[in-house]
């Protein structure tokens, strides 16, 4: 277990840097993208002609979204830049997290049984608040519940918050049920743990 949290560590400390200048470089092609598409520098320069001939395709794919959300086309540079801190950010974040959670399953393995259950409780709380966190996020994002990228946090968290809807008031139009449930999942698994052996 130790060779493959060393393994993350590499993977970690080469990612960390690599999406760092990444961000850094698509930050740089996004200003002079941007300069192009907002006129502060001639269309007819070199320079234009080299950002629509080389960069502007690169960023296609962003803007046809852009313009799809009602967006100015303009701004599909920063948006660019947006997705790839963002990216990097959650794949990074996504590594350490699966790193934590495999130190954490070597050294409640070396304490047994009972170890490996507290392991598993662990797990289960946290993926059911990763259910809820997908299906607040998704309602920001207005992801239809039907995709198969959400409908698992939808069959996961509805269990919780059904009940909750009937006891917990909406404040105006928002529904805090999903913030209740995240507190009562974090009290009950102190709870359950703290009965543990």
């Amino acid at each position: 277990m130790n060779q493959v949290l060393s393994g993350f560590d590499v993977v970690l400390a080469a990612l960390r840097p690599a999406f760092f200048w990444t961000a850094v470089v698509v930050a740089v092609v996004a200003l002079l993208d941007w300069l192009v598409r907002a006129r502060h520098v001639s269309p007819f320069s070199p320079l234009a002609r080299f950002v629509r001939d080389t960069v502007d395709p690169w960023f296609k794919p962003i803007e046809r979204m852009v313009v799809r959300a009602g967006g100015n086309p303009v701004a599909a540079p920063w948006w660019t830049l947006v997705f790839v801190v963002i990216s990097g950010l959650v794949v990074l974040s996504l590594l350490d997290f699966v790193r934590g959670q495999l130190a954490f399953a070597s050294l409640a393995a070396s304490g047994g049984a009972g170890g490996v259950g507290v392991v598993l409780i662990r797990w289960t709380f946290q993926i059911l608040r990763l259910a809820l966190i997908v299906r607040v996020a998704s309602t920001w994002f207005r992801v239809s519940p039907y995709s198969p990228w959400i409908r698992w946090s939808y069959t996961l968290s509805e269990p919780l918050l059904s009940p909750l809807r009937r006891v917990v008031p909406t404040l105006g139009m928002v529904d805090i049920t999903p913030i209740v449930a995240f507190f009562a999942l974090n009290l009950l698994e102190s709870l359950v743990l703290s009965v543990l052996p």
